[in-house]
């Protein structure tokens, strides 16, 4: 697939997917949505780690209110449904772990699409703003349910109804983000990060993500189950064997990946 508005490198095992329409600080309008579904969607069977970050000086300032005509007009329902879901799920459901490294605004739509990645590293400068109520909307993009699990319901609710900018330093102390990092050390962090999980065991990472989605809807008996059946798995892994013998050799391992 030609892509017009995002781009793709693959290097080392790690596949970056960088948001490309700079002008409107990464904007997302239906084709970009579709390219960001096919690009994480293939960078799944393909890469061992997928990052997703944004060109210029914003990660995302979320719905292109100018893509299609009037805003107003716009058919919301149906959007959210057939562009943004699948989307979404592209991220969810990669099998290797995803990355939003943001470097910028991460607004609306923008943000929530940082926060629903397995890892979100931003720069110091970096922001998440919830802004769907200043135009007379709910949060959507999967906030109403990333929110409250992250950050509890009292900063999710505020964080939905007053729309206040939130520093990428809030959002690492309120546990939103896994991190966020001094601007001049963003790059660096975030690029070491992904090589760490493109060098590491990928066949137990792809089973730490399977296991902490499913926890929301288990019990803990269920969860107990699924862990033995995950480990076992693992067991049989060549990236376990690789670990055990550089373990005792007392070298750093070689992993595979599988």
């Amino acid at each position: 697939m030609q892509y017009d508005t995002i781009t793709r490198q693959d290097h080392d095992g790690m596949a970056v997917v960088t948001l490309n329409r700079p002008e409107v600080m990464n904007a997302l309008n239906t084709q970009m949505r579709a390219e960001i579904t096919h690009a994480i969607g293939t960078a799944g069977r393909e890469a061992r780690v997928v990052v997703l970050t944004g060109a210029g000086r914003a990660f995302c300032s979320g719905q292109d209110l100018g893509d299609g005509g009037n805003a107003a007009t716009l058919n919301l329902e149906r959007t959210l449904r057939d562009e943004y879901v699948p989307m979404l799920m592209a991220i969810v459901d990669c099998p290797v772990p995803v990355i939003a490294a943001v470097n910028g605004t991460a607004a609306g739509a923008g943000a929530n699409l940082a926060l629903v990645c397995d890892i979100t590293i931003a720069t110091e400068g970096a922001s998440f703003i919830q802004a769907f109520t200043r135009i007379g909307l709910i949060p959507d993009a999967g906030g109403t349910w990333i929110l409250p699990r992250s950050i509890g319901m009292q900063k999710a609710m505020g964080a939905a109804l007053f729309a206040d900018r939130i520093t990428a330093r809030q959002a690492d102390d309120w546990g939103m983000i896994w991190e966020a990092v001094p601007d001049a050390e963003f790059d660096a962090t975030w690029r070491a990060r992904a090589m760490h999980l493109a060098q590491g065991p990928g066949a137990a990472f792809k089973r730490v993500k399977a296991a902490m989605q499913a926890s929301f809807g288990n019990s803990l008996d269920e969860q107990l189950m699924l862990e033995g059946q995950l480990q076992g798995q693992c067991g049989k892994t060549r990236d376990f064997k690789e670990g055990v013998v550089a373990f005792l050799e007392k070298r750093t391992p070689v992993f595979e990946g599988r």
